[in-house]
């Protein structure tokens, strides 16, 4: 790609708040967004303050009641229509991400494909939240059971799939008839500013989604949280914030649905197949440039495949090319930070000192970029 297409995808992102319909500025000045492999800043959006996202929730509790009423088939139809824009403007999408997340374009093309899925499926399940009528089990009586809107809710999405995870929680929130205030990651907000347009022009009516970028995240989940008005609250991002919000989540006895950290094992067995385990190996740790909740955190392997498994990861990773994820051929783009790049040469550096061998790799790459 051209940096002249990339200034284009750049320029028609709108770097503003998104309150009950309208675009607006942030009280709290800008935030710089940069570019993860040039550490250039690549557009400044608009910082907003807690009194931002109250407003954004006064436009959700305001347009709740009307969206909860709109048939379902009306809500699906916005939702389908998203979908189709999408896909007219994937390569749009797929570079925007590259460029303010760091992941190959290949890899960011596979994130559009399965974020645009959570559209297209909520688009056909909004017309099936059905209920059950049924005898009471003594059958002295009858039960209706009904589903409803929850009502408000405050989704807040992590910086590694950024369109993705706001279409994960916005396609479910939006069939069922829920309003919603988006709070994206500070690193990489640009994605859901282009959802949130996107979802405009699909026909969303004023004040259903509300988006707030802002560096004020705990002062303002706090406050929201605090809200009677909000109803329930989603989050994917660390465990230790998870628990915060869910003591917060608490007092008001919001419903909460939580994607935290984890540490996932992969093992290999004596007897596995070590063609089929070294490919698994690299998917489950290098995808998104190793940044997914989902990836292996550590290898458990037989002690007598041990040596020749280790080979072959260490030759498969030395063949990797490194670079900007707009290179052809680039397999491993930049971490999301420089603070990234410190954590795990800390962790690679403390291995070592315990005893572990360095097979590949395990320095900052000297250069512009967080590589």
């Amino acid at each position: 790609m051209s940096a002249t297409t990339e200034a284009q995808v750049l320029e028609s992102v709108h770097g503003k708040l998104f309150i009950g319909g309208e675009w607006v500025d942030g009280e709290q000045g800008t935030i710089d967004v940069r570019d993860p492999a040039t550490g250039e800043v690549i557009k400044q959006i608009a910082n907003g303050s807690v009194e931002d996202g109250v407003r954004a929730l006064d436009a959700a509790v305001d347009a709740q009641e009307a969206w909860g009423r709109t048939p379902a088939r009306v809500r699906g139809e916005i939702l389908r229509k998203a979908f189709d824009l999408l896909q007219e403007r994937k390569e749009e999408f797929a570079l925007l991400m590259t460029v303010e997340m760091g992941k190959p374009l290949a890899e960011a093309r596979g994130e559009v494909a399965y974020g645009g899925e959570f559209l297209r499926w909520f688009a056909e399940e909004a017309v099936r939240i059905d209920g059950r009528y049924t005898m009471t089990p003594e059958g002295t009586g009858q039960m209706i059971v009904t589903h409803r809107p929850v009502g408000p809710c405050f989704l807040i999405t992590p910086w590694n799939f950024p369109l993705a995870m706001a279409t994960r929680k916005l396609g479910p929130a939006l069939a069922a008839g829920c309003t919603a205030v988006v709070k994206p990651a500070t690193l990489t907000p640009l994605t859901t500013l282009a959802l949130v347009a996107l979802l405009e022009e699909a026909g969303l009516p004023k004040g259903v989604v509300n988006v707030i970028t802002t560096k004020s995240t705990g002062a303002l989940s706090e406050k929201l949280l605090a809200d009677p008005r909000l109803r329930k609250v989603s989050f994917t991002g660390s465990t230790p914030v998870g628990v915060q919000l869910l003591k917060q989540a608490a007092d008001n006895v919001l419903k909460a649905s939580m994607e935290l950290g984890g540490n996932a094992p992969f093992v290999v067995f004596e007897d596995a197949d070590l063609d089929k385990a070294v490919e698994g190996a690299l998917l489950a740790k290098f995808r998104n440039i190793g940044q997914a909740c989902t990836a292996a955190n550590r290898f458990i392997v037989h002690e007598s495949i041990a040596d020749e498994f280790a080979q072959r990861i260490g030759d498969a990773v030395k063949a990797m090319k490194v670079g900007r994820g707009t290179e052809d051929g680039v397999t491993i783009g930049p971490l999301v930070e420089d603070k990234a790049v410190d954590n795990a040469v800390r962790l690679v550096d403390a291995a070592v000192a315990d005893g572990a061998t360095l097979v590949a790799g395990g320095k900052a790459i000297d250069g512009p970029g967080s590589f």
